[in-house]
């Protein structure tokens, strides 16, 4: 019995399509129609928590130096490599930079190698005593002092010099472009975000979950099912990461499921729905396989067969996905029915008379 009432237009719509179906008799050479048999299972006990895709490896490229984007070599999608140029940015501040730093080291060289004669002729008039050892020591001190801002000239030009490399923006690691964040003509600002890069092959589901939920999640055994609801998609979870802090404000903590490496079509910030298996068996429920499920608009329903040969639309109310990737079902069957597992056919299949 339906434990929810059919709204009217949903009953319009069902009878809609119910009379647009084709009357055709079923292909002979193609066989019947292949059932399964309704019937009441305890399914393990499960938490569902919303939850968004996110790279495990991802990288997101910043500018190092200030300047105006010249070149943007790459876009999002594109396939990049580690050590790969993505942007280059307007050298030319920095390199008036590097020549004043060349300037600097060469007026602090100069100073030095005064500093040194004058040491000298220091020591050489102090080993015939027209000096005193204070002014030996005056002149080793300045030369000390001329040939230390030498060394600092040289590290602040090398610090340039390293600087103005960073115009030529490089990936820091093998993967896909997912945003580009810059234009040429844009003025690029230290710190400022250009490009994010992620690895495709590994993604995980990320949900935070109460705190009342987190013992059963240590659990030993814990399994998890990620669910993608607008595809009926669903994959078994991998690894599972429970972080060892809270959010103060949400008292959530967050959970980290790895997706399988064969996950194709599954993309960093896709919403996903994560059902832990935290042990235990629930109450008997009814489920159908996901390909029976026949979807139009608002409607829902299954095609059950009549005991006649041939196939009915019966609209069901569902609910979650459950560990094995059935669906489950909340309102519309009693549980003793037997549903096409090719919805398509069944609904073109009429008794031959």
């Amino acid at each position: 019995m339906c434990r929810y009432p059919v709204s009217a237009a949903s009953a319009l719509l069902l009878g809609a399509l119910l009379s647009l179906s084709p009357l055709v008799f079923a292909d002979e050479a193609r066989g019947p129609v292949p059932t399964f048999q309704l019937r009441p299972q305890a399914q393990a006990r499960t938490y569902a928590a919303e939850a968004t895709i996110e790279a495990v490896r991802q990288a997101t490229v910043a500018a190092q130096v200030q300047g105006r984007v010249l070149e943007t070599r790459v876009d999002a999608g594109a396939r990049v490599r580690q050590g790969d140029v993505l942007m280059r940015i307007d050298t030319r501040e920095a390199d008036q930079a590097l020549a004043a730093a060349g300037a600097n080291v060469a007026a602090a060289r100069a100073r030095m190698e005064d500093a040194r004669l004058a040491l000298e002729r220091a020591r050489s008039l102090k080993a015939r005593n027209f000096v005193s050892a204070s002014a030996v020591d005056q002149a080793q001190a300045a030369f000390d002092t001329a040939a230390a801002q030498h060394k600092a000239a040289e590290a602040g030009r090398a610090q340039v010099d390293a600087t103005r490399g960073f115009a030529m923006v490089t990936a820091p690691l093998s993967g896909v472009v997912a945003q580009r964040l810059a234009e040429v003509g844009e003025m690029a600002q230290p710190g400022r975000p250009l490009l994010i890069i992620h690895e495709p092959g590994g993604l995980r589901a990320v949900a935070d979950v109460p705190q009342s939920r987190l013992a059963d999640l240590g659990k030993p055994g814990l399994r998890a099912r990620i669910e993608f609801p607008e595809s009926g998609r669903g994959f078994d979870g991998g690894a599972i990461t429970v972080l060892p802090s809270a959010d103060p404000r949400t008292h959530t903590a967050r959970v980290r499921v790895n997706l399988p490496m064969d996950a194709t079509g599954v993309v960093p910030g896709m919403a996903a729905r994560v059902h832990f298996l935290t042990g235990g068996e629930a109450p008997s429920s009814l489920s159908v396989p996901a390909a029976a499920l026949l979807r139009r608009g608002e409607v829902t329903g299954v095609y059950v067969a009549d005991g006649k040969g041939g196939f009915s639309l019966r609209q069901v109310r569902v609910g979650s996905v459950l560990a094995d990737g059935a669906i489950e079902v909340l309102a519309g069957l009693s549980g003793a029915e037997t549903i096409a597992l090719d919805p398509v056919r069944a609904g073109l299949l009429r008794k031959k008379r």
